[in-house]
């Protein structure tokens, strides 16, 4: 799914002056070079004497996307939780948008500690000070390449429902999956409610798109986060996702219990929220994405029956 477009020298120039203008520092580059950035964008890596950044690059259209993804990192980062890559700039140039962030390390040891502990903070930052009563986001953003909606809801519950689960199952249907496929999936959107019996979610800020392609450490072992999908929601869907693509382990999940407590009815509804990852990639990549999701509706349905 990456789009290889390179970096050409016109382009280079324009990043130069930009990143010059955002430190007040005439900065030039002396060498790039491409690296790793994920399934979605071309990323690289441009140093000059004495400074490196990272480049996320790609076509012009998906310039709403970097931005939802700097303002996520800003929101991040303004709760001093977790170190965040610092955004330096994102804009278009010609055909193209990039997004250039501070250049961090991620070589260091593994502390799965620090990174239970960094989450609960974040999580229990907002849910203790009450500085967010609503469940959403003052704007949309996108989960991978796929539109996600964050309308302000005083419900989670039908917020879950309507914007994360019933939202895929549209755009899945527009793309000629039969309803019938989908039957069961539309029945846990029914019956969502009976998830929440005896919980109440709280309005925490979430990455949104936590699984472990996403968090590293810095060469000390501090936990560092990027490419979020950040809004406001339950804080066991971030915990549910790091368990969607492997599993951080019961070391973390002890370590973030210690600090932030989590109720026994999450391993009933992790399987609930990560439905959603599952109907996205579905949206993504189809394959047997859509037989998963079509599975995990059906399991969800015997759990509340």
């Amino acid at each position: 799914m990456v789009l290889r477009i390179k970096i050409n020298n016109c382009l280079l120039r324009y990043i130069e002056k930009l990143i010059s203008a955002s430190t007040n520092y005439k900065w030039v580059v002396k060498s790039v070079y491409a690296v790793i950035g994920g399934d979605i964008n071309q990323a690289y890596c441009i140093r000059s004497a004495d400074q490196k950044y990272f480049v996320k690059l790609n076509a012009l259209k998906y310039l709403e996307m970097f931005k939802a993804e700097a303002k996520g990192l800003a929101l991040l980062a303004s709760t001093q939780s977790f170190k965040v890559p610092r955004v330096v700039v994102c804009d278009s140039f010609e055909k193209q948008c990039f997004l250039v962030l501070e250049y961090l390390d991620l070589s260091g040891p593994t502390n799965i500690t620090n990174f239970a502990q960094s989450l609960a903070k974040l999580h229990q930052q907002n849910s203790q000070q009450q500085k967010q009563s609503e469940f959403g986001l003052d704007q949309d953003n996108f989960i991978g390449l796929t539109a996600q909606k964050n309308n302000f809801s005083a419900n989670w519950a039908q917020f879950f429902a309507e914007q994360r689960l019933g939202f895929q199952c549209e755009l899945l249907k527009a793309k000629g999956i039969k309803h019938s496929v989908l039957d069961p999936v539309e029945s846990v959107i029914q019956t969502i409610d009976a998830f929440f019996i005896d919980y109440q979610a709280s309005a925490c800020l979430l990455h949104g798109d936590l699984w472990q392609g996403n968090y590293g450490f810095d060469p000390s072992g501090k936990a560092i986060i990027y490419d979020p999908a950040c809004y406001y929601g339950d804080h066991e869907v971030d915990l549910a996702m790091l368990e969607l693509f492997g599993h951080p382990g019961q070391s973390f999940f002890s370590a973030y219990d210690a600090v932030y407590p989590i109720d026994p009815g999450y391993q009933r509804r992790k399987h609930l929220y990560n439905l959603y990852h599952i109907l996205n990639h579905a949206n993504l990549f189809a394959g047997g994405y859509v037989n998963q999701a079509q599975r995990m509706a059906i399991d969800l349905l015997h759990m509340i029956r």
